[in-house]
């Protein structure tokens, strides 16, 4: 495609907040950049530089910065920024206290709420009073087992006021999930709802909260948030109160936030924990805050009056990200629940009621909405709408399509990439530049993100590792239970030495954008050419009667086969004639390389809980290897549908 999908209005490029960045640098550092491209290569160069202009441009409340900006800035791992800085997360996300909304809650069709500014500090204000009666000091660790409610957001905060490691999963995690992440990090408090609502049934949580605290005898308190009963009983769930009942034991009023070392831990994240234990990934607290703000403001064009809506769990990093978004003032919209009850419409619904001004969502949620003729252009307004982000899953040229035909012409329609291990991105959206089909717009501003081939050398329109060179303030502070880094380093190091070496297989594009094809550890290999899993996916999906599909290499007489599993819509099955249709497809479309030696129909195909398919656990399911961890999946059951298959046999 020689055109963009969406270039920028003159008037939007000079309103973006990326443009009031820019300049002042340009005031204040006298950098002159003329372009995107120049800004980037900047803040590469210029490390300290940049990040202490975010950190002005932010209004970051905090002790410092500091004269000391960045020490070893040479070392990944083990570079230190802003070492002089104290600040505190909870601080700086509550710095509004109007009555404007700060909350607006759906859980499904049955529960709305909100809370305004000056509500979720007092909320905030009287929970933390609750956690540090309850014993809760600084460097504590302080559990969720939740969904993404406003209770949450106010938990998370308090924990974060106190100086405490907050971490979280979503109620839909099983008892062993949840204890094979907390079991881990210890936590002395443990914050759970009695249930949650999902496609319109209702599930009680307390059964699976009574089996967690059993085995989790470092919970000295639990507190009940009531959602799925207004008055749950609390039998068998020990040293229990609920939400309101903790919060009424105090006065609301200031908050004496405890501020901290800019790497002080503010959250515990996990690895999906699918091919073995979960890792413990801490995070620290201002480059979580800084990273955040930085994608908010200058990639996303988030500030205050913006009411932000991210489709998650809070399990998944997403919601963090979310979360962050009351530091830039922004409204949050938070929705728990199935994303197509009680019918396809209720997201869009709720951006029109509400005003919604950045969607984001995944690239499985755009597909499923184009396979069920959603047409929001024809049936919504949409009129605040400027940015929808995407991510999850590589976002296909056809999603790009769909998105421009469907939803909205005039969109800032970014797909984005990064993940956990640095709970933020590495590539994503820039409002001020051309969308193109397919294509991430942009590299983050001050992460040194390259495509590198085997031997380590930079790769232009060719496939290769997604790697960032330089330290970025944002990297794990340290994983838990890891004394030596040892498994620090092997998760991102041992590629590359001192380079960051993400997992995805990429290319960088003519326009300075990026593609991806999938992860490096699930791109296939026949006859030793490596082909990306989403270059199948891609036409496979466009078929009509496909719904879904994943991709898998079977070990096959000395080399690798390409094994094709879909899943059709309701009442189809797979014959020889879909078969070659599909297998032409992808032919016509990519190589001879990339077509399947078979093509399998599943009932089903397990994903991990935060939606993304799960192309390693199928490859150990179909080669006869034991699954170490099936609760870390939303449907473990559906991985019996992949066993001792008889098509794969010949």
């Amino acid at each position: 495609m020689t055109e963009p999908l969406w270039t920028p209005s003159a008037e939007r490029i000079v309103r973006a907040r990326l443009a009031r960045f820019t300049e002042a640098v340009r005031a204040r550092r006298g950098v002159d950049a003329a372009d995107y491209g120049a800004l980037h290569a900047w803040s590469i160069a210029e490390p300290a530089q940049f990040w202490l202009s975010m950190w002005e441009f932010a209004g970051i409340v905090g002790d410092g910065p500091g004269a000391r900006i960045l020490i070893d800035g040479d070392r990944m791992p083990g570079a230190r920024w802003f070492p002089d800085a104290r600040l505190n997360y909870a601080e700086n996300l509550l710095r509004r206290r109007d009555e404007a909304d700060a909350l607006v809650f759906r859980g499904e069709d049955r529960v709305r709420r909100r809370l305004s500014f000056a509500e979720l500090h007092e909320q905030v204000s009287r929970m933390a009073r609750a956690l540090a009666a309850r014993g809760v000091r600084k460097g504590d660790r302080v559990a969720g087992y939740l969904p993404n409610m406003p209770e949450t957001i106010v938990a998370h905060l308090a924990a974060a006021s106190l100086g405490a490691v907050w971490s979280s999963c979503s109620s839909d995690f099983g008892t062993r999930g949840v204890l094979d992440r907390f079991g881990q990090i210890e936590p002395t408090v443990l914050i759970a709802a009695d249930g949650y609502f999902y496609n319109g049934k209702t599930f009680d949580r307390r059964p699976q909260v009574k089996e967690i605290l059993a085995e989790l005898p470092s919970v000295a308190h639990t507190i009940v948030v009531p959602y799925a009963e207004e008055n749950p009983a609390l039998d068998g769930l020990g040293n229990a109160a609920l939400y309101g009942d903790a919060l009424a034991e105090h006065e609301g009023g200031a908050i004496d936030f405890v501020r901290v070392p800019f790497d002080h831990p503010l959250v515990i994240m996990f690895s999906s924990g699918t091919t073995g234990a979960p890792k413990c990934i801490v995070h620290g607290t201002g480059g979580t805050l800084l990273q955040h703000m930085k994608e908010h403001a200058l990639h996303s064009d988030i500030g205050p009056g913006d009411r932000v809506f991210y489709a998650t769990t809070c399990g998944w990093m997403m919601w963090n990200w979310l979360v962050s978004a009351l530091a830039s003032e922004a409204t949050l919209l938070l929705y728990d629940g199935a994303p197509f009850h009680p019918d396809g419409n209720v997201l869009f619904d709720y951006a029109d009621a509400e005003g919604m001004t950045l969607f984001g969502t995944s690239a499985k949620y755009l597909d499923a909405a184009a396979k069920a003729g959603i047409e929001p252009k024809r049936s919504h307004d949409l009129g605040t709408l400027r940015t929808m982000t995407s991510t999850g899953s590589p976002l296909a040229p056809e999603g790009f399509e769909y998105v421009y035909r469907a939803v909205k012409d005039d969109l800032h329609l970014a797909s984005i990439s990064g993940g956990t291990d640095i709970i933020s991105c590495f590539a994503l959206g820039n409002p001020m530049a051309p969308v193109w089909r397919g294509e991430l717009q942009a590299f983050g501003l001050g992460m040194a993100v390259d495509v590198f081939d085997d031997a380590g050398q930079p790769l232009r329109g060719e496939p290769g590792e997604l790697v960032c060179t330089r330290p970025f303030p944002s990297m794990p502070v340290s994983f838990w239970n890891d004394p030596d880094g040892a498994k620090y380093h092997g998760a991102y190091f041992d590629r590359f030495e001192g380079i960051w070496c993400h997992g995805d297989w990429v290319t960088r594009t003519a326009h300075d954008g990026l593609t991806i094809h999938g992860r490096s550890d699930a791109v296939l290999n026949p006859g030793g050419v490596r082909i990306g899993t989403a270059e199948i996916y891609r036409q496979v999906e466009q078929c009509d009667e496909v719904l879904e599909a994943i991709c898998v290499g079977q070990d096959w007489e000395g080399d690798q086969r390409i094994v094709l599993f879909v899943r059709l819509r309701e009442g189809l099955s797979l014959d020889d004639t879909l078969v070659d249709t599909i297998r032409a497809r992808i032919r016509r479309e990519c190589t001879p390389r990339h077509v399947p030696a078979k093509v399998v129909q599943v009932a089903d195909i397990p994903r991990t809980r935060s939606g993304k398919i799960t192309e390693l656990a199928v490859r150990d399911v179909i080669h006869g290897r034991a699954i170490k961890n099936r609760e870390a999946l939303a449907n473990p059951e559906a991985l019996a549908l992949f066993e001792n298959l008889p098509a794969l046999r010949t």
